[in-house]
């Protein structure tokens, strides 16, 4: 059982490189946005969203299985509740940074993206 954590700015390449976790469940609060194969973001909704993703991520790990969460996760408190998710199961997990800058698919203005890179926090 393995937890990965994948943490970047839209467009960076979290999603592509947690779908090339072969043998991994992949899990992200966007996913909670699609509907028959189209992205419909409701900013309302983003509590939900994450939510949705914890409790996804708490239902594989407890069936044994490994995970990737790809999120923005930019301050680091955001990634809290994947720590305690590792605690309760005795893993540690392994956070990784996308540092890619590729157009971002679901359409994040460019000024939203610059105020997620000011208030990003690094982990050293």
């Amino acid at each position: 059982m393995k937890l990965v954590l994948i943490r970047g700015l839209p467009g960076s390449g979290k999603s592509t490189m947690a779908k090339n976790m072969l043998g991994f469940e992949h899990y992200e609060a966007d996913m909670f946005f699609e509907r028959d194969g189209k992205y419909i973001y409701e900013p309302s909704k983003i509590k939900e969203a994450h939510e949705w993703c914890q409790r996804e991520t708490f239902r594989a790990l407890k069936n044994g299985g490994d995970v990737v969460v790809s999120n923005t996760f930019t301050r680091l408190f955001e990634m809290e509740p994947y720590f305690e998710m590792a605690k309760i199961f005795g893993i540690k997990p392994y956070i990784m940074e996308a540092t890619g800058n590729w157009p971002n698919v679901h359409g994040v203005p460019t000024e939203v993206v610059d105020k997620m890179r000011q208030r990003w926090e690094s982990m050293k």
